[in-house]
């Protein structure tokens, strides 16, 4: 499907008086189906600011995305289809779902009726993926500093090196892809690349960045298990607390990082990213219980 649409969006969950999960489905008039929110990935956007947009645009709804559930494809009228989804956990507030000629009815339905009702099976799919998902896992991001200037073109010291301009790009829309994940807590290297990586949607959240000299590339060189302790205290908290954070740091320090959180895990080893993360990439851990339970990859906005 080379030439296929392109579509995200988000299983909605709560938890009703019973504590019984409900996901939230719209009714489309035009096509008369009830559907899992989603709509068209736009010119520049990336997948998961496409999918946050959409179900809120659709919903009028407050969410915190967590895993990434997968992706559908399927034949449409306007030809084939390509969906990708996120959990993604109501947060109550006000909202404002207004009916209009694309989505006029919204409903919580628990997961047998889903199963049921759904129009499409691709839909149904999704649904089966999101029950078996650690949809309930809290988000820890570990983000890669943006493209910064090459160190062979820097004369001052390394930790002062700065973004070059595809990387302040990365830097200004670095928003659009960790918004959906509700962040309340920013930890950054001491090195100025990674500062000014976190600093705008650091502004934007009103969160002071948290310059930690731990996950630094020069305390990692020095005392590696000083930066391994870090994370691992940290993650415990974040678990605990259930607020999800951002870590930005530097390439020799975030596959560590990954590999110390990962080795009480029972995730499948196909399911663990291999390799480094680009400029502005980003590995996102759900943890659970102190333990991590899915890893997903973010490319740079």
């Amino acid at each position: 499907m080379s030439n296929a649409i392109v579509a995200a969006g988000a299983v909605i969950w709560r938890k009703n008086s019973e504590k019984k999960i409900e996901i939230a489905v719209v009714h489309r008039p035009r096509y008369n189906d009830w559907t899992l929110p989603k709509g068209k990935l736009e010119s520049g956007e990336t997948l998961i600011s496409c999918a946050y947009r959409e179900a809120q645009e659709e919903t009028g709804l407050s969410f915190q995305f967590g895993p990434f559930l997968g992706s559908v494809e399927y034949l449409t009228v306007d030809g084939p289809k390509i969906a990708s989804y996120w959990a993604a956990k109501y947060i109550p507030q006000n909202h404002n779902f207004t009916p209009n000629n694309e989505v006029d009815l919204l409903e919580w339905w628990d997961i047998e009726k889903a199963l049921k009702t759904l129009t499409r099976t691709t839909d149904k799919e999704i649904v089966n993926k999101f029950s078996d998902s650690p949809y309930d896992a809290t988000p820890l991001v570990l983000l890669r500093h943006a493209k910064a200037l090459a160190r062979e073109e820097w004369q001052g010291e390394d930790e002062d090196r700065p973004l070059e301009v595809i990387g302040q790009n990365q830097a200004r829309r670095m928003m659009v892809n960790l918004a959906p994940y509700q962040i309340v807590e920013i930890h950054t290297s001491d090195a100025v690349r990674c500062y000014d990586t976190v600093l705008a949607f650091a502004r934007a959240l009103s969160i002071d960045p948290l310059v930690t000299r731990e996950i630094s590339e020069y305390t990692f060189k020095k005392n590696k298990e000083k930066s391994l302790d870090f994370i691992k205290d940290l993650a415990e908290q974040v678990s605990k607390s259930e607020s999800a954070t951002v870590v930005c740091s530097h390439n020799p320090v975030l596959p560590r990082m990954l590999g110390k959180l990962l080795k009480k895990s029972k995730i499948a080893d196909k399911e663990i990213p291999t390799g480094k993360l680009q400029p502005g990439d980003a590995w996102v851990l759900f943890l659970k219980k102190k333990k991590v339970v899915q890893v997903d990859y973010l490319p740079a906005p």
